[in-house]
């Protein structure tokens, strides 16, 4: 797709602060559910998850800024937004309930150098991601954060008592039209705001509708400062064994969003950036321990922003963590966002991700598909849907096996670059591929003569016309 603004544009000032705040828009929601969850499960005080969340959104800024801007060998310097990762969820419970607050700080702490060394790797790492692998997991990517859009556009969850109400629906219907319609036909600032135009579009209607509770605004402080390890910090071998192993799976799905970043920002990713963004992943980890919030990541809803919008600026994208930041020392700022119903956001969101699926297609429809690439896209995707779609497949594997492999992506992708080791390439297959493309392309250049000599028939014809 062509980009409205290059990777190293900077849009006018009042321009790129619109083109921020649909960025942060489409991760607030997220970057505070990961301490909401933990805190809940774990029985924190709301005095005390405040300070999860506080600190999950200055730290989200502080290395959002980092990655894109770049702080001597960390960042990737692409428009990437940090967050707090669902992939560290359910071993930061276990680990709260079995050994306290203060162990989830510890573990993730000392968890955080797998990536900080792994990051070293990156180079060789790359290597093994061809089209077909990076394809696939572009792919899968896409089609496992889509039913989060669903839920969020059904109204919740599964089993609530409003779920997929038809009000629910009709307020996400709006958002959707509204963003596909802005992105299809509006120019410029319009076309480039297209989501968060339609989520403000629904959100005013939300508010006429009376279903936005302010409740949240008036509850949170006005200023807050994140203090050094405010829960303590404490150590236990189980708690830096799970949190190493959530760190690996994180490994895998950050190659994949920068690959998919990559892609949608035409840009090519060495192993070098992808280097240099791994290692952003793990210091933003380690400081957010040693600040009190969980572990960080890349978030993948943002690079479906960039596909959709045609806005690769990092530099916008480095406004939107210094928005957060202000939002970490003014909650009321980021209570005010997370009262944006979800259907708002399942409207935005079914496009940012579906835009994510698309990117994957693109990459695949570079390859040859000649029966061991369609092999290893199929057997990719078939295993990483199915952990995703019924997790209950991995019941009876131990902990350390759920963890790894309960991410769709990181089971697809394991699959994927397996498989593309194993199987040997057909020098036949590919020739033959060669070939069709060929004579497809052939085809096309004279369909393409056809249509042309026509067009030049009827120029002709009518200025024959107007003469006479």
């Amino acid at each position: 797709m062509k980009l409205l603004y290059q990777v190293e544009d900077k849009p006018p000032m009042g321009v790129s602060i619109i083109l921020a705040l649909q960025h942060m828009l489409a991760a607030m929601g997220a970057i505070v559910a990961v301490p909401l969850v933990v805190g809940s499960a774990i029985g924190l005080p709301v005095n005390e998850m405040v300070i999860l969340v506080n600190a999950a959104l200055m730290v989200s800024g502080v290395v959002t800024m980092i990655q894109c801007k770049g702080l001597g060998p960390v960042g990737i310097r692409l428009p990437v937004v940090m967050g707090t990762s669902f992939t560290f969820v359910a071993i930061s419970i276990s680990i709260g309930l079995e050994s306290g607050v203060s162990a989830i700080f510890g573990s993730a702490l000392i968890g955080s150098l797998v990536m900080i060394i792994g990051s070293r790797f990156m180079p060789q790492i790359r290597k093994l991601f061809p089209p077909v692998v990076s394809g696939t997991v572009v792919l899968l990517i896409g089609l496992t954060i889509l039913p989060v859009a669903v839920d969020w556009f059904a109204g919740g969850f599964v089993g609530e008592e409003t779920y997929g109400h038809h009000s629910n629906l009709a307020l996400g219907f709006l958002v959707l039209v509204v963003v596909i319609a802005l992105s299809q036909w509006g120019k410029g600032i319009v076309s480039a705001a297209a989501i968060v135009i339609g989520m403000f579009v629904g959100y005013l209607v939300s508010i006429m509708l009376g279903i936005v509770d302010f409740t949240p605004v008036f509850a949170a402080e006005n200023f807050a400062l994140p203090t050094l390890l405010p829960f303590g910090i404490s150590f236990t071998i189980s708690g830096i064994i799970g949190m190493s192993i959530a760190y690996l799976v994180t490994i895998m799905e950050s190659t994949g969003d920068f690959l998919a970043l990559s892609d949608a920002t035409h840009t090519k990713l060495t192993g070098k950036k992808l280097s240099r963004g791994i290692l952003c992943d793990g210091v933003g980890s380690a400081l957010a321990s040693a600040v009190g919030t969980t572990p960080f990541s890349s978030f993948s809803q943002n690079v479906g922003i960039v596909s959709i919008t045609g806005v690769a600026s990092r530099h916008v994208v480095a406004l939107t963590g210094l928005i957060m930041v202000f939002a970490g020392l003014f909650p009321k700022v980021g209570a005010l966002v997370v009262t944006i119903p979800s259907p708002v956001l399942g409207g935005a969101g079914l496009v940012m991700f579906a835009m994510i699926i698309s990117s994957g297609i693109g990459i695949l429809a570079r390859i040859n598909f000649t029966k061991r690439n369609m092999l290893i896209i199929a057997v990719g995707v078939a295993v990483g849907m199915s952990v995703t779609m019924r997790p209950e497949i991995l019941a009876y594997f131990p902990d350390y096996i759920r963890v790894i492999f309960s991410s769709g992506i990181t089971a697809g992708s394991l699959v994927a670059l397996l498989l593309n080791l194993v199987l040997r390439v057909s020098r036949s297959d590919e020739a033959q591929c060669a070939e069709e493309k060929r004579e497809s392309l052939r085809e096309q250049i004279k369909e393409c003569e056809s249509c042309n000599t026509a067009l030049a028939d009827q120029e002709a014809a009518r200025v024959k016309v107007t003469r006479v």
